[in-house]
């Protein structure tokens, strides 16, 4: 029986890599500051008892050293390269597309290509349109590639881990805002399936399927909705964009007749999208409305907190959409509280 303890997200992400490292030499971990004294959020801490041949900082040089974290891929190591921010991993988008991605297929399965990608999203203190990408759509357009994003610290090591050891190229996402969650994590390893939806909270009314930092928001949700409105939500997290659990998504909305996609990024031509899609062509007969999308407007976010915090949807957002699909009155959110992280962010890493 594994022995459960609290664990933040960061700490969870940081045991799930010494564990790894210790039980497979294979495995290491390099990229921009993560031997900086913070320790990407803390995400990194304690890996330096592995050694500078196992634990290394990089230049500012993306596609180079992601180039690098192949060419040791395909010859029998496991690297975990940490981009920080994803906004640059733009910058490694050759390497990722035209050479990690199609590594396997362009060999005939004779090569493995075992890349983990870790890079940060999300909003901070005024990050605006620099540092405040999600882009999960865009990697998961890529044939190739798994793209992961925990929801919170239980998933996070064991989506990880699972993701170290996967033979394919995975890049994984992580909200900054997520750092400071706490969960019950075991202690030892373990391994979470890639491609299996975590049923987050079950409900008979309507479904939201949520992406990161998302699942905080709709649980927020869903919790003053039943309070006040007597509505029982029923929250999904895919845990990954791919490969993606669509039949899970089509036996909750099946039974809801309702469905709302919360997605950690742009609207247009994004996740929120694709899930749209595949409700209508699997589950049209069943919808009581059509599929309701909450994601990013299609424009740059500004630096100005009141402009920030008019760009990202949150649980007002979804209790409104809701309210709307079901045709209810509006709810009184009068002395509610709802999350407001910004302060306990102090960047840059």
């Amino acid at each position: 029986m594994y022995m459960l303890r609290s664990l933040t997200y960061e700490q969870a992400i940081a045991e799930a890599l010494g564990q790894e490292m210790e039980r497979d030499a294979s495995v290491f971990v390099y990229g921009l500051d993560v031997a900086d004294h913070k320790k990407i959020f803390g995400s990194t801490k304690g890996l330096e008892k592995f050694g500078p041949k196992r634990f290394f900082g990089t230049p500012l040089s993306e596609e180079a050293m992601t180039g690098v974290g192949l060419g040791a891929a395909i010859n029998g190591l496991r690297p975990v390269h940490v981009h920080i921010r994803v906004d640059f991993l733009l910058l490694a988008m050759n390497q990722l597309i035209n050479m990690v991605a199609p590594a396997r297929f362009g060999s005939g399965g004779v090569l493995k290509a075992p890349l983990v990608i870790r890079a940060v999203i999300g909003r901070g203190w005024g990050q605006a349109f620099q540092h405040s990408k999600s882009l999960q759509s865009v990697f998961a357009h890529i044939p190739g590639i798994k793209v992961v994003m925990p929801s919170n610290a239980y998933d996070a090591k064991g989506l990880l881990i699972s993701a170290i050891r996967d033979d394919n190229p995975t890049v994984f996402l992580e909200h900054r805002w997520l750092y400071w969650m706490e969960g019950k994590v075991p202690a030892e390893p373990y391994t979470i399936p890639l491609g299996k939806v975590r049923l987050v909270r079950k409900g008979k009314d309507v479904t939201i399927v949520a992406t990161s930092w998302m699942n905080v928001e709709a649980y927020k949700a869903a919790e003053i909705l039943a309070r006040k409105q007597g509505v029982e939500v029923e929250i999904l997290d895919p845990r990954t964009i791919y490969p993606l659990d669509k039949a899970a998504l089509v036996r909750s909305v099946n039974k809801t007749g309702h469905c709302i996609v919360a997605d950690y990024d742009w609207e247009f031509c994004g996740f929120s999208a694709e899930v749209a899609a595949l409700v209508s062509e699997n589950c049209f007969g069943r919808l009581k409305s059509p599929v309701t999308r909450i994601a990013f407007p299609h424009t740059h976010c500004a630096t100005t907190r009141p402009l920030e915090n008019a760009f990202y949807p949150n649980a007002v957002s979804i209790i409104r959409a809701v309210e709307k699909k079901l045709q209810l009155k509006p709810t009184d959110l009068s002395g509610e509280e709802f999350y407001s992280w910004e302060n306990r962010f102090k960047g840059p890493f």
